[in-house]
């Protein structure tokens, strides 16, 4: 296994460190991926590098994975609305406050904005 040394000031590196390009842009056809893995663990070497061939879909998109992405982009764009709403904001803090140390509540604004939007979403979605 190779064995990565990085510059001083940076610790790790994780996720997508290149991607191929679309269309026809001058790049490699694979992703170079970083993975920095946190475990109590014996062996300091806990960065991975990970060459991905480009791959295209050959599968049609299924009814249940279209409504999922409908899904997704609605109730992101719902979070993002709620979010700059200054009407709702002190009253979405106090609720979030107030829900954050029960066993099911959320720890993070973020997830209670995406909480509370999808409950509206499938909400809105079952009452046609």
């Amino acid at each position: 296994m190779a064995h990565v040394e990085w510059s001083a000031g940076i610790d790790s590196v994780s996720g997508a460190l290149s991607k191929p390009g679309k269309g026809s842009q001058h790049s490699c056809n694979k992703m170079l991926i970083g993975t920095h893995r946190v475990a109590p663990t014996e062996n300091n070497q806990c960065n991975r590098l990970y060459l991905r061939k480009k791959t295209v879909r050959t599968t049609p998109v299924t009814p249940d994975e279209a409504a999922a992405r409908l899904r997704f982009s609605t109730v992101a764009a719902m979070v993002k609305q709620r979010k700059g709403d200054l009407t709702k904001i002190a009253a979405d803090q106090q609720a979030f406050i107030a829900q954050k140390d029960l066993p099911s509540g959320k720890k993070t604004l973020k997830a209670y904005y995406w909480k509370v939007c999808g409950d509206e979403y499938d909400q809105n979605l079952a009452n046609g």
